[in-house]
């Protein structure tokens, strides 16, 4: 627990209950017994912390300790419906913390608190949400992070995929960091923190669909240590935003919008895989708009650009960092890429979906 956060409280400690069976049946959303057992002996067993022990309706904290962090609250919510729950290098459980800790610290959060709640379809089996929390206070301590409070549903069979998640999340933004997607100006260097694509690449071959037999697994990763030591080294890094669903593409479109200015990005110095290439040679995607779960793009004034790349190739999630383009202005609102055969091409914004329930 941190050591600014002290919680008094005057009720005695419960006896915990405990589950007798081995699916989930529709008792187990009812609010009773059932409920509670479940949620003692699953989630409880996993997160247990003494904001979430009591089981109010809510978790309670000290502004003052909150203030101590910072001058500015983030808050945040996501949710998870990935197709498999599990695959090569993540789970349903992980993907959702890393994603809440991400979208803090993108803004210059330090991530403190997360909730959990799950929908869950009658019939699945006990140990496997045992696995997802499990996974869930793994990347919570990995990350630093407390899951908080949370709820559980329980729907009909066939009524949801077996298990989704939502999370929210508290954090507290460090003092005068002002980090924002319109911050970007002409000379303006873009950084990447590594191979790019892995994520979505990982999520199809998972399925199994095309009966590929890819060597890659997903990024996903809590990058708010690599993101501290970024603003570290440099507060005058202009944006920061993790590249999820619509990949590089579509958070560079969204940058050259929101601050009217355009990008070129250089073919030859995007990071990415081989086999993801290959992989979406065979499928026809484009490997720009695959989702990440472990990669941030910044935007950095060009004389700082090469701290940022220094910091970045300093920490183990940042060992794949390069600069990959630079901002323009040109035409506003454009993104391109410089091919590697001398061409252009333009990047536009992700028009519906390459890869539903990729996250």
């Amino acid at each position: 627990m941190n050591e600014h956060m002290k919680i008094v409280t005057n009720k005695p400690p419960r006896k915990r209950g405990t589950l007798g069976v081995k699916k989930i049946s529709l008792a187990h959303g009812g609010g009773g017994k059932a409920m509670r057992d479940l949620i003692d002996d699953v989630f409880l067993a996993a997160f247990d912390n003494p904001y979430l022990s009591p089981l109010e309706d809510q978790a309670r904290f000290s502004l003052k300790d909150l203030g101590a962090h910072g001058d500015q609250l983030a808050f945040t919510t996501d949710s998870y419906v990935v197709d498999p729950l599990f695959f090569p290098g993540g789970d349903i459980g992980k993907l959702a913390i890393c994603g809440t800790v991400n979208d803090l610290a993108v803004g210059g959060a330090k991530p403190l608190y997360l909730t959990c709640s799950m929908i869950i379809e009658e019939g699945i089996e006990i140990d496997l949400l045992r696995k997802i929390a499990a996974s869930m206070a793994k990347e919570a301590a990995i990350a630093g992070v407390q899951i908080v409070t949370g709820d559980t549903k329980v729907v009909n069979r066939g009524c949801c995929d077996k298990v989704f998640i939502n999370t929210a999340g508290i954090g507290v933004i460090r003092k005068n960091c002002n980090l924002d997607t319109g911050a970007a100006r002409p000379g303006d260097v873009i950084l990447v923190n590594g191979l790019l694509g892995d994520h979505g690449a990982t999520i199809l071959a998972a399925r199994g669909d095309m009966k590929l037999d890819a060597p890659i697994k997903s990024d996903c990763a809590s990058l708010n240590g690599l993101i501290d030591c970024l603003l570290d080294a440099c507060p005058e890094i202009r944006f920061i935003r993790d590249a999820t669903r619509g990949g590089l593409a579509t958070v560079l479109n969204e940058i050259a919008g929101a601050s009217g200015v355009s990008i070129e990005i250089e073919e030859d110095k995007t990071p990415l895989r081989t086999e993801v290439k290959g992989f979406c040679e065979i499928l026809g995607l484009d490997p720009l708009y695959l989702a990440n779960e472990g990669k941030i793009v910044i935007v950095s004034p060009p004389q700082k650009a090469d701290l940022v790349l220094k910091t970045l190739l300093s920490h183990p999630l940042g060992k794949g960092g390069a600069a990959i383009g630079t901002v323009g202005d040109w035409d506003a609102g454009r993104v391109t890429m410089h091919t590697s055969f001398g061409g252009r091409r333009i990047v536009d914004m992700l028009v519906g979906d390459q890869l539903p329930r990729i996250c």
